[in-house]
């Protein structure tokens, strides 16, 4: 999950109101697709839980921040247990929940393309927000987020993240892409839409995009095309993918 509302600030807020526990809400569009929240709009107290209904009851989702009183825990049995579905209603029963209403962009990112999606969301904030985050060094196109150990010499953005210890060699293309911990991008190669894992190398003029994903260790080799391929961690990719699969030996 990502937001625009970082945890210290929820936390601060919840404190302001008060007792109880608080449970964090925000908007959607479709809310079909989620547990849908039905609150008292002038206190927040939590009413109930509505678990994907087909009718309309609401448009405010649980959005996965909780502040919980420590008595919390007393409510939770020795075994598997949901915490929304058996833990939080109850504790609504008892008119001892809140919700408070996220600002902003939210997002769940459990998906590859979500992630991405997400991303383009977090740096638009940090645009309007915090822009000196943001990188701005030449050959950068639109939001860009740069470790400063990252070390670059190529045409970069818009929408992309790169972390500590990364190596993008010159003529490289990115965009709409994240490129994790340790990566290291050959010279020319061209990356859209697509996840670079930890410590994962992609070739010379290798080309990678509709949604690659590369795990942790994954080595691209020179002039290799990947279509949406997914690769687990350890493997090596020695053939081009022309349509997505997932990579489970080395090719």
């Amino acid at each position: 999950m990502i937001s625009q509302r970082d945890n210290v600030d929820v936390g601060v807020k919840a404190e302001a109101l008060g007792g109880g526990s608080r449970d964090s809400s925000t908007d959607v569009d479709e809310p079909s697709n989620y547990g849908v929240v039905v609150m008292e709009e002038k206190t927040g107290k939590v009413e109930r839980f509505v678990e994907k209904s087909k009718l309309f009851v609401g448009n405010k989702i649980n959005a996965g921040i909780y502040l919980l009183n420590p008595s919390v825990l007393d409510r939770i049995e020795l075994r598997p247990t949901s915490t929304e579905k058996e833990v939080f209603p109850k504790i609504a029963a008892d008119n001892k929940l809140f919700a408070m209403v996220l600002p902003g962009f939210w997002m769940d990112i459990g998906l590859p393309r979500d992630y991405i999606t997400g991303l383009r969301l977090y740096l638009d904030s940090l645009r309007n927000r915090s822009s000196t985050k943001l990188a701005t060094v030449p050959n950068i196109v639109g939001n860009v987020l740069v470790d400063e150990t990252a070390k670059m010499g190529c045409l970069i953005g818009p929408d992309v993240a790169i972390g500590p210890g990364c190596v993008v060699e010159a003529g490289v293309r990115l965009s709409c892409c994240s490129v994790i911990r340790g990566a290291h991008i050959k010279r020319h190669a061209c990356i859209a839409s697509s996840i670079i894992g930890w410590h994962s190398t992609v070739g010379q003029r290798a080309r990678v995009e509709n949604m690659t994903i590369l795990g942790e260790d994954v080595h691209v080799s020179d002039e290799i095309y990947t279509n949406g391929g997914v690769a687990l961690p350890h493997k090596e990719i020695k053939s081009s993918i022309w349509k997505p699969e997932i990579v489970m030996l080395r090719l």
